[in-house]
């Protein structure tokens, strides 16, 4: 069975993992309508959250963490609108792969997962706090 401190230690791990998904997914969503800058030039590629396991040194136990952020190898997506600056000699601009609905749904699921590990810290406070009321009695 987990010590209490390792279980708090295991939730506010995750609690940091998603919270730096969230950040990465926000950047994603802040570039969402950017383009190239120059003619044939490449705009801001969607960064995809890498998450690794990792030991504790002091508690034993396996904890998670956001370890990098690769980019997203999908295509670009192309636009005709000849007068943009970034247009190349057909007219088309190249435009970010980053889609705002996927965003909004990895942004849901990060939250989801942020609150059940914030849950989890709460209902093991609770827990303890019960057993202190039962051994006072």
């Amino acid at each position: 069975m987990a010590d209490p401190i390792d279980t708090m230690m295991i939730s506010a791990s995750g609690l940091r993992a998603q919270s730096a998904r969230m950040r990465i997914i926000s950047e994603n969503i802040a570039n969402a309508n950017s383009t190239a800058r120059e003619p044939g030039g490449d705009p801001y590629r969607r960064q995809i959250p890498v998450f690794d396991n990792e030991l504790n040194e002091i508690t034993g136990q396996m904890q998670v963490r956001m370890t990098d952020a690769i980019d997203d190898q999908s295509a670009f997506r192309l636009e005709y609108d000849p007068g943009h600056p970034a247009a190349n000699e057909e007219g088309y601009v190249t435009t970010t792969n980053v889609s705002t609905l996927v965003e909004m749904m990895d942004m849901r699921e990060a939250m989801r997962t942020y609150e059940a590990n914030l849950n989890m810290i709460e209902n093991h406070r609770r827990m303890q706090e019960r057993t202190l009321d039962l051994l006072r009695r």
